[in-house]
């Protein structure tokens, strides 16, 4: 009798997570879900508003196939696995914690909460319910940020001694939510965040104090300026943010033997290839560059795909709920520094 030796099975496939979405904002609509509806893993299967006619036609432009008139339907729709809280800032705990309450995993757009107090509710709810929350920094998951980082870490530019960042945009918009203070607007919370949590993300460690200085919006109370110095025990992150200024994005990572910069480190096109560049310092008109180019790919696609296979796997997530944590911590020492105008401790 003859036998073959049998190889080991192929894995099941996993089966996707179906998502609900809480509200339909502009940002929610034309960005971060057209990318997330593309994965294989990521089911958006309902979306959510206060006003039941907006998510019937919200729902209907993106092909998902329930809509609900109020949030807390949505939350009590036992098919729902996952939730994606796009909401206003100042929302983002409640809605969080209430979905996590009733069953589902929630990825909450940045910033999770307007203090570190506030975030450290869900670390408990994540306890309480065994639910996984996390906090959505999409770049996280961009093949260009970790190739920056795996730099870093093998030592591509020597020991990280600083990194720069510089985020703006224009907008006067009153109405925008982004220059409303009461609902966490301003542009520490909408993009400084980033230069906080992506320093974090190259150091591999956390700040040890940190100093800001802001200038307000006369009419609308945010802070329309902020720019901010990070110690991360002998290295730097120094940043500067604004809503007003001309639309501009650049990281430089410098190291005591090279310099990695990320040309779009934030709204990395889903449409076009980005660019990495790795330079010695042999040339100070950047002509020693090496340039690495990451095929076009979204980065909120690989956001909600890595988050559902965490959940369907149990394994890691980028951002989890202690990093969130860690992230605020560092942005209250920043409003605390620009009221006191000293370093504040972390």
């Amino acid at each position: 009798m003859s036998t073959s030796a049998q190889g080991p099975k192929p894995a099941e496939p996993l089966t996707p997570v179906r998502w609900g979405v809480l509200g339909v904002s502009h940002f929610a609509m034309h960005v971060s879900l057209p990318g997330m509806k593309r994965g294989p893993l990521t089911q958006l299967a309902a979306l959510a508003s206060r006003d039941l006619g907006k998510a019937r036609a919200a729902a209907q432009s993106l092909g998902i196939p329930r809509a609900y008139g109020s949030y807390e339907e949505l939350l009590g729709d036992p098919e729902i696995d996952a939730i994606y809280n796009p909401l206003p800032n100042h929302l983002h705990v409640e809605w969080t914690a209430r979905a996590a309450r009733a069953g589902k995993h929630v990825l909450c757009e940045k910033p999770i909460a307007l203090s570190a107090k506030e975030a450290e509710t869900l670390v408990a709810v994540q306890r309480e319910t065994g639910k996984r929350i996390t906090e959505a920094f999409m770049i996280r998951n961009h093949p260009q940020w970790q190739q920056a980082r795996e730099w870093v870490r093998s030592g591509q530019i020597g020991d990280l001694v600083s990194v720069q960042m510089a985020l703006s945009y224009f907008n006067r918009d009153a109405a925008n939510i982004r220059n409303r203070k009461e609902v966490g607007g301003g542009a520490l919370y909408d993009i400084g965040c980033y230069a906080v949590n992506t320093s974090r993300f190259l150091f591999g460690r956390e700040p040890a104090r940190a100093m800001a200085l802001i200038a307000r919006d006369p009419d609308f109370g945010t802070d329309r300026l902020t720019s901010g110095l990070l110690d991360y025990d002998g290295a730097h992150m120094t940043f500067t943010c604004s809503t007003q200024a001309v639309a501009y994005q650049r990281v430089n990572a410098f190291g005591i033997k090279g310099r990695i910069e990320i040309e779009i480190p934030v709204n990395a096109p889903a449409d076009q290839p980005c660019k990495l560049f790795l330079d010695d310092g042999s040339t100070l008109n950047c002509s020693s560059a090496q340039v690495t180019s990451f095929p076009a790919v979204d980065q909120y696609h690989l956001q909600s795909e890595a988050f559902s296979r965490a959940i369907r796997t149990g394994g890691p997530v980028e951002n989890s709920i202690e990093v969130a944590v860690g992230n605020m911590r560092v942005i209250d020492a920043l409003y605390r520094s620009a009221e006191s105008g000293r370093w504040e401790t972390i």
